[in-house]
């Protein structure tokens, strides 16, 4: 294999085309070799100079230069395509959510582990530079005990014909499965699993199948309390983005680090708690927050460069790898069936 690994994108239009390809040729540790995808394959490589394109999964699978994967094509199609490339023996990291259910999520993993291949989920929001350093923060006490969580995820997403996304039967739901996994998946890395979780879906403004609103209230094995808030009616430029850590001691809260995004600003305060209670509540103190420094850090390329160095090393990925997976269907599978049966359900 030598000293990179070399990839093959399946689903080169969309995340890959604005995002994952302009990451990975900045990678240390891989290529890309090929990219594939069913119309206007050529321009994507005329316009990153990949030398080989090719129009169907099969073909790309087929060449014996690709050593591992990125799939980033629509959610039903990717149980298919990770059965092709385990069966060509080819590694694969693809986009969230892996598959439309856990069922189909089990299929994958199974079919990975039986053809020896490493499997990874394209959650990109951890390896943020933010959020690296939240993890830190929290890891050694100086929120003291975290008590509560909010993370908000919208966008404005009108109909549009065709949008694989906006039908549940190819995109397995909306806002919820396609937004607020994202926030699932953060917070967990944050402060661990969460024990149990009620959810609100709903049409709001747009009238296709998919959700276009989705609301979560959860409780992790922490005792800590979270609420996850993803709208695609929403304007963007009425949407901050914020996340919002609280705990005994002290509190984070950040702007712009969600989402695809290198930057963002984030803030804190530590060291707090331990003041007499003050019966008067006034609410008009400064608060002396200060601002966090933090690595500018793309997600998108140090997820691949993660996935790729665990190639490399021969080590199954343990950062979004096939026990993550089956985890977050599991959270999508609880989450539908509490906003369907309007009751919290143990996770």
């Amino acid at each position: 294999m030598g000293e990179k690994v070399r990839f093959g994108v399946i689903g080169a239009g969309g995340i890959a085309f604005r995002k994952t390809i302009p990451a990975m040729l900045r990678a240390r540790n891989l290529r890309v070799v090929a990219v594939m995808d069913t119309a206007n394959v050529e321009k994507v490589a005329e316009a990153f100079r990949i030398r080989r394109a090719y129009t169907t999964a099969e073909d790309l699978l087929a060449d014996p230069e690709v050593d591992a994967v990125y799939i980033a094509s629509p959610v039903h199609c990717h149980l298919e395509q990770i059965e092709l490339a385990a069966a060509a023996r080819k590694h694969i990291l693809c986009e969230k959510p892996l598959t439309l259910d856990v069922a189909q999520t089990r299929r994958a993993i199974d079919v990975c582990r039986r053809k020896k291949v490493f499997l990874q989920e394209g959650y990109m929001m951890k390896f943020h530079g933010a959020h690296q350093v939240i993890r830190e923060n929290i890891s050694q006490g100086r929120l003291g005990k975290v008590v509560y969580l909010r993370a908000q995820l919208s966008c404005w997403y009108p109909p549009i014909p065709g949008a694989w996304r906006q039908d549940p039967k190819t995109g397995g739901g909306g806002a919820l499965i396609d937004m607020a996994t994202h926030l699932l998946n953060l917070l967990e890395f944050f402060v661990g699993p969460i024990r149990r979780l009620a959810a609100l879906t709903g049409n709001l403004v747009h009238p296709y199948r998919s959700e276009d609103a989705s609301t979560i209230l959860a409780e992790f094995r922490s005792g800590a309390h979270a609420t996850i808030d993803c709208f695609w009616c929403i304007p963007d430029e009425a949407s901050r983005t914020r996340l919002e850590i609280y705990g005994s001691a002290g509190a984070i809260f950040t702007e712009g680090t969600i989402g695809q995004s290198v930057g963002g600003t984030m803030e804190g305060i530590f060291g707090l708690g331990s003041a007499e209670y003050d019966a008067a509540q006034n609410k008009d103190v400064v608060r002396k927050f200060r601002p966090i420094p933090f690595k500018k850090i793309n997600p998108y390329q140090a997820e691949c460069e993660y996935f790729a160095q665990c190639i490399l090393d021969g080590r199954p990925p343990e950062i979004n790898g096939p026990v993550e997976a089956l985890r977050m269907a599991r959270l999508v599978e609880a989450a539908y069936r509490s906003a369907k049966e309007k009751v919290f359900v143990p996770v």
